[in-house]
């Protein structure tokens, strides 16, 4: 059954076009069991994992001890009966402490599935509309986006510009990585840019499309983002150790993310960037088990009705970024992975220090959680980046073949 907060969110009426839009300054601030164990490939539960899972390992031992590979790799596999992970690795190579699934870490652009959930739970109580567009909600954004719907931005069809590509971003980024951007001006970046293409016309992500959505959010209730977030997906779902932080700390523990572009001497960048420059778009922390929690909850749709997932599952061409197993369309605010063994829906992310990877199958029985301690992409890294779509399409046939 869909889950509801315990009070609907009031809609704020739209602010009529040319009318001066102020955003609101934010402070900052399906349970699965703890497992515990310190040995790679340690299995929770009333049964053992399946004989597989000693290739899985192999895998990704094989994965971390290729020059160039992630420091460590933490793997969550739950089919609704059990809970097993699989380790290699470590969390932090100062100290040769194994990953846990407790430990804080970046979760990059599957924070993208959580502006989702966010805009989507709105969407579920009337409070905004898939058709609204950014003219009417956010009328101080330019007026050459203004036709752009949320509809497009969740499923990357705007054709916004990327705020991250922008070159007075990167330069600032590039003589101060901690610097503190205004998290709610990010668009600002790019804001004397046309749009690359007519809304709806084509897919191309961008990591602008979920700075708008988030601030589509705060126009339509009057709540910072932050606020709504934990209404609407950290309390329903029961994730006790997310956060959208706006500085560059990390809370202990954590999982240490690495530059290993020097093999031989790996770089500590877990607390390089500030997360404000990434935000709705990429800024948040988890841990490997409340991304579980969160998959299971998002990709099932429990956080709103019938009608709102069949929305979010019209699947069109397009691919997450980092691509992810198997073969990806998108939804809004979700990645459909067709693999060879069956179906699953998430979410992947990349950032410094960080490869992400969250699945649920549609029912939200069967999850993975797939997190790297170093940063895997198409742009750097292709060939690294589908072996590891390899990897993970081999634990998602495990998974789906386990809970037959």
């Amino acid at each position: 059954m869909p889950l509801r907060p315990a009070r609907p969110l009031r809609a704020v009426p739209r602010p009529r076009p040319g009318s001066v839009f102020v955003i609101l300054a934010a402070s900052l601030a399906v349970l699965v069991p703890a497992t515990t164990g310190t040995a790679a490939g340690t299995t929770t539960g009333t049964a053992a994992g399946p004989a597989d899972d000693r290739t899985l390992q192999r895998q990704i031992d094989r994965f971390v001890r290729d020059p160039g590979g992630p420091p460590g790799i933490i793997a969550v596999l739950r089919d609704g009966r059990q809970t097993r992970v699989l380790r290699a690795g470590v969390a932090d190579l100062a100290t040769g402490r194994l990953p846990q699934v407790k430990d804080h870490m970046r979760i990059a652009s599957t924070a993208k599935a959580f502006s989702g959930a966010v805009a989507l739970s709105l969407v579920d109580r009337g409070a905004l509309g898939l058709d609204d567009t950014l003219r009417e909600r956010l009328p101080r954004l330019p007026d050459a986006w203004g036709r752009v719907t949320l509809r497009q931005l969740l499923n990357h069809t705007s054709g916004l510009p990327d705020y991250s590509q922008d070159p007075e971003f990167t330069a600032v980024l590039a003589a101060d990585p901690r610097h503190h951007f205004d998290s709610r001006h990010l668009l600002d970046h790019v804001a004397d840019e046309p749009l690359r293409f007519s809304p709806g016309s084509r897919y191309e992500y961008s990591n602008s499309d979920n700075i708008a959505v988030a601030l589509m959010a705060e126009a339509a209730t009057g709540t910072p983002y932050e606020q709504l977030l934990r209404r609407l997906v950290d309390r329903p779902l029961e994730l006790r150790d997310t956060s959208l932080p706006q500085g560059y700390r990390m809370p202990e523990p954590y999982l240490h993310g690495y530059d290993v572009s020097d093999p031989a001497s790996p770089e500590d960048v877990s607390e390089l960037v500030s997360a404000s420059g990434a935000w709705a778009s990429g800024g948040i922390v988890s841990t490997p088990l409340d991304m579980t929690r969160f998959v299971r909850g998002y990709a099932s749709g429990a956080l709103y009705g019938k009608g709102v997932v069949r929305e979010q599952r019209r699947w069109i061409a397009g691919a997450s970024e980092p691509a992810g197993p198997g073969r990806n369309t998108a939804g809004l605010g979700i990645f459909r992975y067709t693999t060879r063994c069956g179906v699953v829906l998430g979410h992947t992310g990349n950032f410094p220090g960080y490869t992400q990877l969250v699945a649920a199958t549609p029912d939200g029985r069967r999850s993975l959680t797939f997190s790297l301690t170093s940063q895997i992409n198409g742009t750097k890294e292709p060939a690294r980046l589908e072996r590891l779509r390899t990897i993970q399409e081999d634990f998602v046939c495990a998974l789906l073949r386990d809970g037959r």
